[in-house]
C-alpha cells in the first residue's frame, strides 16, 4: 500500500495534491528548488535542489513508495534519476509529447484530432514562407517553456515576421494559425493503470493577458459536443496509456472541436472541483496514480472558478461568500496566480 506520495514540483499545484493526499491517509514528500514553496507548507518533507542534484534526486526518489509531478517541463535527466527508483505516474511518455509544441500536434494528429494548422520555424526564412502557407493572423509560440502567454508573439501581417523572431531570442518555435472559435473549454480527465477513464465536465474558459482569468461550469455548449469532449479526452489518455489527471483545452468552432493544447497534470480550469464536486480532480489524480478506483467526476453543483492575480489577493472583501483557496506564496507579483475564489449554486439554476 502507498504511504508516501514523491511531488516533482512545489507549487500551488502540489500543494493541492498534498492536502488531497493528506485526505486519505498518504504522507507527501515535496523535490524543488525554489525555497519555502507553497507546497511546502502542507507536505511531510521538502527536497530543496536543483534538478541537476543526483544525490538529492535519489534521496528523494528512495523516501517515496510513489511519485508525480505538478508541472512538464521536468528535465529528462532528472526523470531519469528517479525513475531508476521508483515509479513516476504519469508515465514519461506523456511529458515527452506535451513538452514540446511540435510532438504534441504531431501526436494528436496521429489520434485523428483535429489542431489548428501549425508549421516548425528554426529561422526567419522558415517563418516567412510558413505565414505564406498558413497566413495571418498567427502566433508564434516557443516549441518548449511557454506557459499563460509567455514566450508567444502575434502575427498579423507578414512585415512583422523580423520582429517576433527576434523576441524569441533564437528559441526553436511553432506557428499557429489563430482560429476563429465561438468559446474555449477543457475537460479535465482522468484514467488510471486498469483503464478506467471518469472525466469532469467541461468548463468554458476566458483569458485576459493570456492568463486564465474564470472557468465557469456548466460551459454553454450542446449535449453532443459535450459528449465529443469527453470521448476525445478518453481517445488521448488511452493512447498514451496514462494514469492520472489531464487537462485537455479546446476550440469550440464552427467545424466541432479542435485541441488547443494537453497538460499532463492537474489543471487551473479544473479547480472548480473542489467545491462543486464530491471528488476533486486532486483526489481523482492520488486514486490514480495508487492505483484506487476512480470516482465518477460528476458534480452537484454549477461553478465559477476565478483566479486571483497578482494585487487581487489583497481585496478577498467582495468574496466573502465564496470558498477562498490561497496558495501562501510569499511575494505578490503582478501576473502571479496567488490564489483562486470558487463560487457554487444548485446544479439546476
Amino acid at each position: 500500500m502507498v504511504k508516501t506520495i514523491g511531488i516533482l514540483g512545489g507549487g500551488q499545484l502540489g500543494r493541492m495534491l498534498s492536502m488531497a493526499a493528506a485526505r486519505l491517509g498518504m504522507r507527501v514528500h515535496i523535490f524543488e528548488p525554489q525555497p519555502e514553496p507553497p507546497a511546502g507548507d502542507v507536505a511531510a518533507k521538502v527536497f530543496t535542489a536543483e534538478y541537476d542534484d543526483a544525490a538529492a534526486l535519489r534521496d528523494f526518489a528512495e523516501s517515496v513508495d510513489i511519485a508525480t509531478f505538478e508541472f512538464e517541463n521536468i528535465p529528462a535527466a532528472a526523470l531519469d534519476i528517479v525513475e531508476q527508483i521508483v515509479t513516476v505516474l504519469p508515465r514519461r511518455n506523456a511529458l515527452e509529447v506535451s513538452q514540446d509544441r511540435i510532438s504534441e500536434k504531431q501526436f494528436l494528429e496521429a489520434q485523428g484530432v483535429r489542431v489548428a494548422p501549425f508549421a516548425q520555424v528554426d529561422a526567419l526564412a522558415q517563418l516567412e514562407a510558413a505565414l505564406g502557407e498558413i497566413g495571418t493572423p498567427a502566433i508564434l509560440k516557443t516549441r518548449r517553456f511557454g506557459y499563460d502567454g509567455k514566450g508567444q508573439v502575434k502575427i498579423t501581417e507578414l512585415a512583422q515576421a523580423g520582429a517576433a523572431f527576434d523576441a524569441l531570442n533564437g528559441a526553436p518555435a511553432v506557428l499557429e494559425q489563430m482560429i476563429p472559435f465561438e468559446r474555449e473549454i477543457s475537460i479535465i480527465a482522468a484514467r488510471n493503470a486498469g483503464g478506467e477513464v471518469a472525466c469532469f465536465d467541461p468548463g468554458e474558459n476566458v483569458h485576459i493577458d493570456g492568463i486564465l482569468h474564470k472557468t465557469t461550469v456548466p460551459a454553454q455548449i450542446s449535449h453532443a459536443l459535450q459528449t465529443d469532449a469527453v470521448l476525445l479526452a478518453a481517445r488521448v489518455l488511452n493512447a498514451l496509456d496514462y494514469v492520472g489527471v489531464m487537462g485537455v483545452e479546446l476550440f469550440v468552432t464552427s467545424g466541432g472541436l479542435m485541441v488547443n493544447e494537453i497538460a499532463p497534470r492537474v489543471h487551473n480550469s479544473g479547480h472548480w472541483t473542489q467545491n462543486a464536486c464530491l471528488i476533486d480532480q486532486f483526489e481523482q489524480h492520488i486514486r490514480a496514480i495508487v492505483g484506487w478506483p476512480l470516482g465518477d467526476g460528476q458534480r452537484h453543483s454549477n461553478a465559477e472558478m476565478t483566479n486571483l492575480i497578482g494585487d487581487e489577493v489583497n481585496h478577498l472583501e467582495e468574496w466573502h461568500n465564496s470558498a477562498i483557496h490561497l496558495y501562501g506564496k510569499i511575494e505578490v507579483k503582478p501576473g502571479r496566480k496567488m490564489g483562486h475564489v470558487n463560487q457554487i449554486s444548485p446544479k439546476n439554476a
